[in-house]
């Protein structure tokens, strides 16, 4: 039996893309907003990945071109919708993106807010444990620990933290919603971008890692447990969605080994990593790719950050999927294609 539809921001990304083809499976209509300019091939790859009738399960979005800033348009878009589940945002920690990225990610979800409060339709929104505060005991954070501006805060932790605020506010005035805050998230995805390039950058040959620490899940485990919080009609809450707690070094040796290429064995530290992201800002001037490594990347990846899934696993019964499953997965998935240093 087809079950409502849901209305789905970001669909064309890491979560959107998994959260829609879970949506599917179980029986939903979906509506997907997605810019003019977007691409929908990853999607259909992921959901390849997956099942084996994803080209007609993949025929069953209703793409939306729209836009977050059109308030009007987002009010008819999520009218009769049971659910709506908002992913879309701007990731970026250079310092030329700042202005798009507060843009999308404060103005965009508070006209999400709005339109989902105008309508009377209950809101999940996809937030960050960027958005969290940071333990200073060396304690994993928690739910309760609250955000504060502060020296080596990036542009996008303030960014998903003012996006909160709007969806607390919303929350005040009726709104029922439900807010996640996911670790870094590891999938199947574009293979240059976000996560996904701790995997090709391995694989063309690392020598180097962090000393740092964070925490890490699924994009499985965040959509699942989207759809079970919506389901439950777990409202007014925030949850933080972290598997696994692992240092830079583990990781990218398990990464390498599942590969079967050589890990990284070099540690570098804050100092070192500075000067190369120095140098791979001149390197993105010269090229105009972007670099890979910024300011805010390093600081992130030298600091010890761990977190807390308690209040989720308590509240829907939820088992993570160890880190050793999720890069099986994502290196399956990214074996399908060749790595080169000329690519």
């Amino acid at each position: 039996m087809k079950l409502q539809t849901v209305f789905v921001t970001g669909g064309t990304g890491l979560v959107g893309s998994h959260l829609i083809f879970d949506l599917l499976q179980k029986g939903y209509g979906v509506k997907a907003l997605v810019r003019v300019s977007s691409h929908t091939q990853q999607v259909r790859r992921v959901f390849s990945h997956y099942a084996s009738e994803a080209a007609a399960l993949f025929e069953k979005i209703e793409w939306i071109e729209g836009s977050l800033f059109d308030y009007a348009a987002l009010c008819e878009q999520v009218a009769g919708c049971s659910h709506a589940y908002h992913c879309a945002a701007v990731v970026s920690f250079e310092g030329s993106g700042k202005s798009q990225l507060l843009a999308v990610n404060i103005r965009g979800t508070d006209n999400i807010v709005n339109a989902c409060l105008a309508q009377r339709v209950p809101l999940c929104f996809v937030s960050s444990v960027g958005a969290l505060g940071r333990s200073e005991t060396g304690q994993a954070v928690t739910e309760s620990d609250i955000w504060q501006s502060a020296k080596g805060r990036s542009a996008y932790s303030y960014s998903k933290f003012k996006s909160e605020m709007a969806v607390w506010r919303g929350i005040a005035e009726g709104l029922q919603a439900v807010i996640v805050n996911p670790a870094i998230i590891l999938g199947p995805a574009d293979r240059e971008k976000g996560s996904s390039a701790f995997f090709s950058t391995i694989a063309k040959g690392m020598k180097f890692y962090p000393p740092g620490v964070n925490g890490f899940v699924d994009v499985r485990d965040v959509s699942r447990c989207m759809i079970r919080l919506m389901e439950e009609g777990r409202y007014g809450e925030r949850y933080i969605l972290s598997a696994e707690n692992w240092s830079y070094y583990d990781l990218f040796s398990r990464i390498a080994a599942e590969m079967k290429v050589k890990a990284p064995s070099i540690p570098v530290g804050y100092r070192t990593l500075r000067v190369a992201c120095l140098l791979a800002g001149i390197i993105a001037g010269c090229t105009g790719k972007k670099p890979l490594l910024t300011k805010e990347t390093v600081q992130s990846s030298v600091r010890c950050n761990r977190y807390s899934s308690r209040k989720v696993e308590e509240t829907i019964a939820f088992n993570f999927t160890p880190m050793e499953k999720t890069i099986e997965n994502c290196c399956s998935f990214f074996g399908n294609f060749k790595w080169s240093h000329r690519e």
